[in-house]
């Protein structure tokens, strides 16, 4: 199959987005994981944690797939200028498959998000409630 220049380029904007979106979800676990205080932690606590560490290493993969993808569909760019059409084709296969590696741990990182809510609501569920009768 052969595939021009173009092909890989328009891979761009796509992967630009999911690295944003990546980002933007590292940010939010940061933003969580610091407003941790240094107080008594239960159970729950230690579960959330837990999560919480490996939502971490699991964006810290889709970031590192995306822009390994991205640098991939540059090089096969890079290969189909030079007219090197066979190198360019497998490159930019390589990088389709980093590319789905990258989603891949994306669904994985908001399945365990889901359970990261399941866990802070068994926490609130455990939480006693002041009802003045």
């Amino acid at each position: 199959m052969q595939i021009d220049i173009a092909t890989p380029a328009m891979l761009f904007p796509a992967i630009s987005l999911l690295l944003l979106a990546y980002t933007n979800r590292f940010l939010t676990l940061a933003t969580i994981i610091r407003n941790f205080s240094n107080e008594e932690h239960d159970d729950n606590t230690q579960a959330q944690i837990k999560n919480l560490r490996l939502r971490i290493q699991l964006i810290k993969r889709m970031q590192i797939a995306g822009v390994g993808s991205f640098f991939l569909c540059v090089v096969s760019m890079l290969a189909i200028y030079l007219a090197y059409q066979s190198v360019g084709n497998w490159v930019f296969a390589a990088s389709l498959v980093s590319l789905l590696y990258s989603l891949w741990m994306s669904v994985r990182e908001i399945l365990i998000s889901v359970e990261a809510l399941d866990v802070h609501l068994d926490g609130i569920k455990n939480i006693p409630t002041n009802k003045k009768s």
